[in-house]
């Protein structure tokens, strides 16, 4: 059973007042991703306090430095079920993890940040990281 939507609709507003392209459909991942050959940046988000104090303030702060992502887009695991499974075959073949981070370029996973790579970092970390993935790929 999905998260009630009055619970979620902050921390996803939290996503789209910077930018970030909502999902909340299989077809519209489809959509997106489908001939998508810029550099992407998908970010499964979550009610859990590492999403909360380190995933998204860190993907928000990755994304104030030079080089960054042409798209980037969001779904939310608990509450957009079907837009999270898509989206999780694209990421194949990692396993599936929220939060967590995927850049894309041509279609294909070319950086992954699982949920073990953001439990017990900072959100400076979290940044950093993508950051230098952002410095090779976009």
């Amino acid at each position: 059973m999905p998260y009630p939507e009055m619970l979620v609709a902050p921390m996803r507003a939290e996503l789209t007042n910077q930018g970030f392209t909502e999902l909340k459909s299989a077809d519209e991942v489809v959509a997106f991703m489908e001939g998508n050959n810029d550099t992407t940046l998908v970010m499964v988000n979550s009610v859990c306090g590492c999403a909360a104090g380190s995933a998204r303030p860190g993907v928000l702060k990755s994304l104030t430095g030079a080089n960054k992502p042409a798209k980037i887009a969001t779904v939310f695991a608990g509450q957009d079920v079907d837009a999270v499974a898509k989206i999780r075959e694209y990421m194949a073949p990692f396993p599936p993890s929220s939060p967590a981070v995927a850049l894309f370029k041509n279609g294909e996973v070319v950086h992954m940040v699982e949920r073990h790579m953001i439990e017990g970092r900072t959100a400076d970390m979290v940044a950093d990281n993508l950051m230098f993935a952002y410095d090779q790929h976009c």
